[in-house]
């Protein structure tokens, strides 16, 4: 199946992985490549730029990323933590962040508050976590690939785990690029039925139900944790469901000789990884993380310079 192109007019938000075209998407992963060779070329690239940061949840990875993705280039970020929407309407925070500051990155439980916040703001909105997408770490995860292997045409990865907001991410994106994917879920923890099917037209998606199958003969192998924040009432009954899901060095041995091993950490070790695997010389996991660092800074640089 050919992959499906998404053509669309230079990005206004980040709100779903396919606000970002085809094109858009290769340029931003090729400007994430070049600031991490050349950082001090941009080193004023946004110069009087700022970035409202909003958080609903913890954070490690985003929130120092993003600060940092703006000092680097010159501008300067404010960070806001709490519910958002509970003292004040969205629509509301939105016009006023939009007054006072360029862009606007939110980690949250709801995508329809991202929503809202492109909605609103006038000034570009990235979803730096939803219940839904994490646009954010696909494009470090794509990073990650294109390092290990020099290229994503061809290569086969597997997902592993509960088909969650990483997941969804991760298929699209990796689909678009011409990774061949497969996701692995128990069943009853699918990913979502119509990002599923998003993910298929965007390129080769399959979908079992046993991780074996899965990982046989890939590339990259990739978890996330079985309980995501938000779903702490539903833990006793994921562990009991995932049993035998971990990511061990016995699944990883079904692999390639050359796979790596991705996670988007925090990983809790002997769940859903074993502590052998993250610190195997297969584990990328890190330079995922500090990729995180480069393709935002790469894709604050495409919002507010165009």
């Amino acid at each position: 199946m050919a992959a499906a192109q998404v053509l669309a007019p230079p990005v206004a938000h980040v709100c779903h992985d396919l606000d970002l075209s085809d094109t858009t998407l290769r340029q931003v992963l090729e400007l994430a490549a070049e600031m991490k060779r050349t950082p001090q070329r941009y080193s004023k690239a946004l110069a009087g730029r700022y970035l409202a940061l909003l958080f609903e949840k913890p954070s490690l990875r985003t929130v120092v990323a993003f600060e940092l993705a703006m000092k680097q280039m010159g501008g300067d970020s404010v960070t806001a933590n709490g519910t958002i929407g509970q003292r004040e309407p969205i629509k509301d925070m939105g016009r006023i962040l939009g007054r006072w500051v360029n862009v606007i990155a939110a980690r949250v439980f709801a995508q329809s508050t991202v929503d809202e916040l492109a909605r609103t703001s006038g000034v570009p909105v990235i979803n730096a976590l939803s219940d839904l997408y994490h646009p954010c770490q696909a494009l470090a995860d794509a990073q990650t690939l294109k390092e290990r292997f020099g290229g994503w045409e061809g290569l086969k990865v597997a997902y592993v785990g509960d088909g969650n907001n990483v997941a969804h991410s991760f298929m699209i994106t990796a689909a678009r690029l011409g990774c061949e994917v497969t996701v692995a879920t128990p069943k009853g923890y699918e990913p979502n039925a119509d990002v599923l099917a998003l993910a298929r037209r965007c390129g080769h998606v399959n979908l079992v139900h046993d991780p074996r199958e899965a990982v046989a003969g890939v590339h990259a192998v990739y978890t996330d944790v079985w309980t995501s924040m938000g779903q702490e009432e539903e833990a006793a009954a994921r562990v009991a469901a995932f049993q035998g899901w971990i990511v061990d060095d016995a699944l990883m041995s079904l692999a390639s000789k050359d796979a790596i091993f991705l996670h988007c950490l925090p990983a809790h070790r002997g769940d859903e990884v074993s502590d052998s695997v993250v610190e195997s010389g297969q584990s990328a996991v890190f330079d995922q993380a500090e990729n995180r660092l480069h393709t935002q800074k790469a894709l604050l640089y495409t919002l507010l310079t165009n």
